[in-house]
Order: C-alpha cells, then structure tokens, then sequence
C-alpha cells in the first residue's frame, strides 16, 4: 500500500435526509428535514442527496419528498440529488428542479427483485425512458446496488459490475456509483474493483457508497483512494442502511470520513466544525444516539486540559 499518489481533492457526497432517514423508526417532520438540508448546504458538501421520490407506502419516512425538495435553499456550487425509482418518481423530481437525478439497480437479479419488485433488465428498461425525460434538465447517475456482495447471493462476479458500468454509459448516464449495500466488502476487494472501472471506462465520474455493517467502512475509502477514487457518499452520524436488504446498518458517518481525511493531509473543503455540531444534533432529531464516532471523541487535535493533580506533581 502506498499513500503518495491519493488524489488532492475528495468530494463528499452527503446521503443523510435519503438513506440515512430512510430507515429511521419515526417520521422526521418535513421542516427538520428541510432546516438539516439548508445546514449541511452551508457546510461545503459537492452533493446532497435531498431525498426519494418513491411510494411512500414503501418509504414513509420519504412520504414529504416533493415538499422537501420544492422548500430547501439551493447554495450555488451544491448538487441537489434526488433518487428516483421510476419515470413517475423522475418526473416529480425535475419538476422540484433537482441537479441530478440517482437511478438505482443492483447487480444481484435477487436483491433487484425485493428492493425494486422488477428483474434488473427490466429496470434497465425503465431507465431509458428516464434518460429522454431528463435530457437537458438535469444529469443522471447510476449506482449499481450490491456491487460488493448480496445478502441473499453472496458475492457478485466483477465481470457482471463491469457490464452493468457500460450499459448505463450506453444509455445516456453520466455518472456512476459502487454501493456496498449491506457493508460485505472489504479493503482488497474494493481495490480490485475500482481498479478495474478505471481501467475499463477512464475517467467516468465514479463515487464509493460504502456502508459500515462489519467495521470496514473507512479503510475500504483508502482501498479505494489507493486506487484514484475522489467522490464517496456518506451520512451525517452514520445514519442509514438499505429496509430491503437483511442486516443493513448505517453508512459510513460523514464527519468521521471528513476527519479521517483531514488527519490524511487530503482536501475536502468542508467544515469538520459545522458538521460535528449537526451531528451532535442528531439525537435529539430521530430519538436516538448515533453511530458516528467523531461527535463523541471529539477531533484527534482536540487536546484536553492536564489534570490538576498532574501540574502539582509535575512542578
């Protein structure tokens, strides 16, 4: 492992008021939900991934999508990302005005079928007609789903992740994205593959979604920034996981990623600050505490006072 050719720059892509209250217990009200977004747009975040336009039957958490998206202040130089499931959800979706719409497949034809209730080439299908709805209104993303592993196949081939690249490019998509669904990946796997889009595809803009289920969130970031990736999702507080998919906990907690990164002598231009004081906020927002471990240890440099009894013996 070398640490001299990690990219300069990182963008932090913030997930929070989609996957991460998407699973919450309780309903967070659509002004908290709007007040967080406007917060985090002030902290120097590339994207916000606003919310979902799906049933909200299925995500009743996500029922006030269109309310939320019409009401946040856009901070110029912010992408506002919705994800969408379908043409209907991407239709509400531009008429809110979003930047970007996130279409969603997963590589698993299983975990396509319970999280989409369609095969993934039907999916695919579905995401043609989006590709004509959207030209020139907003840009497309699509992330690949279980792209490291499926609670219900295991292991997914790279053969088949790659594949699934090249159709969204061919289709119209500008943009993709690796998610680790249910966090089964790990650091050397992670290498492999992002090694491998890179070498298949160029410089497509290429974002990490990595989840931290079995603790190997973080050093599957520097797997990946090993290998030239500079755009990751992350949730405030390590909020979230996936409701379709069994034992999915939360994502990778942005502040920790920040932290990590500033410690790493790598940019991201966002305020650890700021976004320590949102996640500190968290738990008085959904009714409990959070995963994030930053909020509560407090930053590598944030020295504490020496102890009285030390200074007397010390003297």
């Amino acid at each position: 492992m070398s640490f001299e050719t990690l990219p300069a720059r990182v963008h932090i892509q913030e997930v929070v008021t989609r996957d991460g209250l998407q699973i919450e217990p309780r309903f967070l009200p659509t002004p908290d939900k709007i007040a967080l977004i406007d917060a985090l747009s002030q902290t120097g975040v590339a994207k916000i991934e606003v919310t979902s336009f799906v049933s909200p039957k299925a995500v009743p958490n996500l029922a006030d999508a269109r309310e939320v998206a019409r009401a946040i202040t856009r901070r110029p130089g912010v992408t506002y990302v919705a994800l969408v499931p379908n043409l209907r959800g991407a239709q509400e979706a531009l008429e809110a005005g979003l930047d970007e719409l996130n279409l969603v497949l997963s590589v698993s034809a299983t975990h396509n079928l319970a999280n989409m209730r369609m095969s993934p080439e039907q999916s695919l299908d579905g995401f043609r007609a989006i590709v004509v709805a959207a030209k020139g209104r907003a840009k497309l993303n699509g992330s690949i789903a279980t792209a490291f592993g499926c609670p219900f196949e295991g292991a997914q081939a790279p053969e088949k992740v790659l594949a699934l690249v090249g159709r969204y490019l061919e289709i119209g998509l500008d943009s993709v994205t690796l998610a680790d669904t249910t966090g089964m990946a790990n650091p050397r796997q992670v290498a492999g593959l992002v090694r491998a889009v890179r070498q298949s595809f160029g410089t497509v803009p290429l974002t990490l979604h990595f989840h931290n289920t079995r603790g190997m969130g973080l050093a599957n970031v520097v797997a990946a920034l090993e290998e030239g990736a500079d755009r990751f999702d992350a949730s405030l507080g390590g909020l979230g996981g996936c409701p379709f998919a069994p034992g999915a906990t939360g994502n990778i907690s942005t502040e920790d990623l920040v932290h990590m990164l500033d410690e790493m002598g790598v940019a991201t231009g966002v305020d650890l600050p700021a976004l320590l004081t949102l996640a500190r906020g968290l738990p008085a927002l959904i009714g409990h505490d959070i995963p994030g471990q930053v909020a509560k240890a407090g930053r590598s440099g944030d020295l504490h006072p020496v102890p009285a009894s030390l200074r007397q013996a010390a003297s």
